[in-house]
This record gives C-alpha cells, structure tokens and sequence, in this order.
C-alpha cells in the first residue's frame, strides 16, 4: 500500500487507519452489487487512490464520506459502461429473431393461403360431419354436448370428427 500513496499529503499512518478501517466494507459493498470479487478489488484501490490525489490538492476535510462516495461513483460508471458495451455486443443468435420485412409478407400471405385451403377442405365435408366439426372444433362444445345439440350418439360424434379430421388431413396434405 505504500508504495500507491508515498509521496501525497495523507501519512502513512493515516492511510493504514483509513485502509484497515473501511478497505473490507468497501470491497464487501462493490463485490454484493458486482458479483465479482477481483473487480471490486480493483475499484476499493481505485477508489483509496483519488483519495490520496485529492487529499494531496488539500481539498477534503472527511476522507471517508469522499472514499465511499467515490467507489459508489466507479460502481455506476462501470455499470454503465458495461451496459453500453453489452447493446454493442449482439450474440449471433439474437439476430435470428430480427424478422426481414419481406419474410413477413411471404409469411402472412402463406397464412392467408393455408386458412383459405382449411376453409375449402371443410367446405368439402359432407354437412353432418362438418356441422360436428365445427361445433366441437371451433365452438369448444364437448363430445356428449355435440351430441345432445344434433340428437345424435356420442360415438357418432367421435366417428363424425375422426372421418372429418382425416379428410381435412388429406386434402390439406
């Protein structure tokens, strides 16, 4: 330690009584909001060496308020700069998700298309198994309650919407 202050105004016993007394603290606070001991590290001894500057200019009367206020200061200027080198630094994964405008075209009118030959494919069904389909399908109704609405057996429901779902396949295939 003495070799960072020898030669500024604190004395080298002022600066171990400062060191010993809030060095641990300090590393302690910067390590729990970093999450890295090593670099909290170096910022408590960045932190004790504009102490030594500013104390060496004559300009502080309370150097503990400085020495906190200045490892809170290299905390968010740190944070900050990583945060600013983490939007610079995209992970190639990530751009995969960016969509191209025109692939959002073709998609759309692909959608647009397979709707369209849903729509034929159960316009083709004969009209008791496309009424079946519809009611369970798109309206939600239960098996028995398709049942009870048509007046026909549950079984037949389910025969009804495994024929019609298999000729939709079919044709959609």
């Amino acid at each position: 330690m003495r070799h960072f202050f020898q030669g500024i105004g604190l004395s080298d016993m002022e600066l171990t009584g400062l060191f010993l007394g809030h060095a641990r603290a300090l590393r302690g606070y910067l390590a729990r909001r970093l999450g890295d001991p090593q670099l909290a590290a170096d910022l408590v001894q960045e932190s004790f060496l504009r102490l030594a500057e500013q104390q060496h200019l004559g300009k502080l009367q309370y150097s503990a308020g400085y020495l906190y206020r200045t490892a809170r200061n290299l905390l968010v200027d740190h944070l900050r700069q990583q945060a600013r080198r983490n939007t610079h630094a995209v992970p190639p994964e990530a751009l995969l998700t960016v969509e191209d405008p025109a692939a959002c075209i073709e998609l759309a009118a692909m959608a647009q298309q397979q709707r369209q030959a849903l729509r034929d494919a159960i316009a083709q069904l004969p009209p008791r198994t496309r009424e079946v389909l519809r009611l369970n399908r798109l309206e939600g109704l239960t098996h028995a309650e398709v049942a009870s609405k048509l007046e026909i057996s549950d079984s037949s429901v389910q025969k009804h919407l495994a024929k019609g779902l298999a000729m939709v396949m079919q044709r959609l295939q």
